[in-house]
């Protein structure tokens, strides 16, 4: 998703900045863009870490310039029972899919508040109004969606825009591990009754990234086929 959400932005003519926390994931992307023509660097960070996400946005300044548009989309999950689930269980998802929202906001706060110019792109879940077995993912993901309009009322008058995107079941890698029963049972629920793909989710950040948002803030943008409508 994140990647090729990247390629779109760059296609449009932005220069990007690809993090992950591994290198090689990195090197091989960056270098897929750059045969394209396309303007791209890589930064490798864990989202968590302070440090490595200041490091990261200075890091960008420096190549570029400023920083635009930040897209929030790192994401994993550990589900389970409640009672089954261990405390680093919950550390680990809180981290990636909130701390890091959080983090890599603050550190672009500054310049884009100088610039009084920036967009930032939070990547939620429809998971976020709550769901059996998904207490860490859906707990962080309502905490993104919190923080995203938190950061529109604080940063709107200074011509920045915060505003997520919920998807649904997407057609990414992290299905793949999901039971074929346990997915087909989802895909029952949505009135679409199929995966959205990757490029439905690039389309959105697109939309907010756009000038032509300038006056959508802190909303909350279902890309889900419909599933919001059903609880669990």
């Amino acid at each position: 998703m994140g990647k090729q959400t990247a390629l779109r932005l760059a296609e449009k003519g932005a220069a990007v900045v690809i993090n992950d926390i591994d290198q090689e994931r990195v090197d091989d992307t960056v270098a897929e863009f750059t045969r394209q023509g396309l303007r791209a660097i890589g930064a490798v960070a864990d989202i968590s870490n302070r440090e490595a996400v200041e490091a990261m946005v200075q890091k960008t300044v420096a190549e570029f310039g400023r920083v635009d548009i930040l897209v929030n989309n790192a994401g994993l999950d550990r589900g389970g029972p409640i009672r089954k689930l261990s405390e680093a269980d919950w550390d680990i998802v809180i981290d990636v899919n909130l701390k890091g929202v959080f983090l890599c906001s603050q550190a672009v706060h500054g310049h884009m508040v100088q610039n009084k110019h920036g967009r930032i792109i939070n990547i939620a879940s429809r998971a976020w109004l709550g769901g059996a077995g998904q207490a860490p993912y859906s707990s962080a993901k309502a905490g993104v969606v919190g923080l995203t309009r938190t950061l529109g009322l604080e940063l709107g008058k200074s011509g920045v825009t915060s505003n997520c995107i919920a998807p649904g079941l997407i057609h990414t890698p992290m299905l793949d591990t999901m039971p074929a029963d346990d997915l087909k049972a989802l895909l029952a629920m949505h009135p679409s009754g199929k995966l959205g793909e990757v490029d439905d989710i690039a389309d959105a950040v697109l939309f907010f990234a756009d000038d032509a948002a300038g006056f959508v803030n802190a909303q909350v943008l279902y890309v889900c086929g419909g599933r919001s409508l059903f609880a669990g």
